[in-house]
C-alpha cells in the first residue's frame, strides 16, 4: 500500500503561501526558488520525510551532527540527497518553527555547537557541486541549491513570513477544514 501523498489542494495552499511571502513580501521573485521551498514544505507535512536520513541500523538520525557524519560518509547522489536534507531540515526549524531549536539544541545535545545557518549554508553548498543527472523528478537545480546556500538567511525569513500567514490564516478560521479549502 502505498502512503497517502499530499493533496492538490495542499500543494496549491503551501505554493500560494510561499509565493505571498516571497514576492509580496519581500519582493523576491524566484518562482525556481518559492518552488522549490514550496515543495519542501509539502515534503515536510509528514514527519517520516522530515526524519529521512538514517543510520546503518535504519534508525532515524535526529541531530543535525549526527546527519553530518552520515553525508561526509556517502559518495556521489547520496552525498548530495544527505547534504541536501540538512539544508532542508535545518532550513526548516530555523525558518517555520525556530521555537523548537531550543529543544533541538538542548544543553546535552550533540547539536548544541552547531550553528544551523553556517551548517544550512555548508549543506547546500555541497549539494550544488555534486553533478545528478537532469532526468530526475525533484526541483533542486545546481542553481536553485547555490541560491538556497548564498541567501539561507532571506529563505529563513520567508519561510517564517509563510508560518506567520499560516497562524493568521488558523487563527482566523472556525472551521479545522478550512486550511484544505
Amino acid at each position: 500500500m502505498q502512503p497517502k501523498q499530499p493533496t492538490s489542494v495542499t500543494s496549491r495552499f503551501f505554493a500560494g503561501l510561499t509565493e505571498y511571502a516571497f514576492q509580496t513580501r519581500l519582493g523576491i521573485a524566484d518562482p525556481p526558488l518559492t518552488d522549490y521551498l514550496s515543495d519542501m514544505l509539502i515534503r515536510f507535512v509528514r514527519s517520516d520525510n522530515v526524519f529521512r536520513v538514517r543510520d546503518l541500523k535504519g534508525r532515524p538520525l535526529t541531530k543535525v551532527a549526527d546527519m553530518i557524519v552520515e553525508g561526509d560518509a556517502c559518495v556521489g547522489p547520496s552525498r548530495r540527497e544527505v547534504h541536501r536534507h540538512i539544508g532542508d531540515f535545518v532550513l526548516f526549524w530555523t525558518g517555520v518553527y525556530p521555537e523548537a531549536l531550543r529543544r533541538l539544541k538542548g544543553p546535552h545535545s550533540k547539536d548544541l555547537l552547531v550553528n544551523y545557518c553556517a551548517q544550512g549554508k555548508r549543506s547546500y553548498y555541497i549539494a550544488s557541486t555534486i553533478s545528478v543527472e537532469e532526468q530526475t523528478q525533484d526541483k533542486a537545480s545546481k542553481d536553485v541549491l547555490e541560491r538556497l546556500s548564498d541567501q539561507f538567511e532571506l529563505c529563513m525569513a520567508g519561510l517564517a513570513e509563510v508560518r506567520r500567514k499560516l497562524d493568521c490564516h488558523i487563527d482566523d478560521s472556525t472551521d479545522p477544514d478550512a486550511l484544505l479549502l
